[in-house]
């Protein structure tokens, strides 16, 4: 069967994906940060600054989250009443999980064995295989 017979039920766009390539790796380095700081004093407050930083990095992940399923769930974090460090986390730890869930359900192998090859399953590359 021909890349372009195959049916697709679960369709991104490349914008989402360049949306995901671009804020996922700092996402990952930014919660890795807040983990490390939350083990140290979890109660601590968080910065209006940090919480700032952290709420550009989740904006840009809600664009294409939250129309996923598990994007109902995700929010910035409230820059009003400062979250404690270890709130951060829970939140950050929703963002991980809906990242993850956004890369199994649209990056996907086509082939067999070795030949396979990895793609991102958007209505873009579909229109292309036509």
């Amino acid at each position: 069967m021909t890349k372009s017979k195959i049916k697709y039920e679960d369709v991104t766009s490349d914008i989402a994906v360049e949306a995901y390539n671009s804020t996922q790796p700092i996402f990952v380095g930014i919660l890795k940060e807040v983990r490390e700081l939350s083990k140290k004093k979890p109660e601590a407050t968080i910065s209006t600054g940090k919480v700032k930083i952290i709420n550009r990095v989740l904006s840009d992940l809600l664009v294409f989250l939250k129309d996923e399923p598990s994007g109902k769930y995700l929010e910035e974090l409230d820059n009003e009443a400062l979250p404690q460090l270890s709130d951060a986390v829970l939140t950050m730890v929703q963002f991980e999980t809906a990242l993850k869930a956004f890369r199994d359900k649209y990056y996907k192998k086509i082939g067999d064995g070795i030949y396979g090859e990895w793609h991102w399953i958007t209505k873009e590359l579909l229109a292309s295989w036509k």
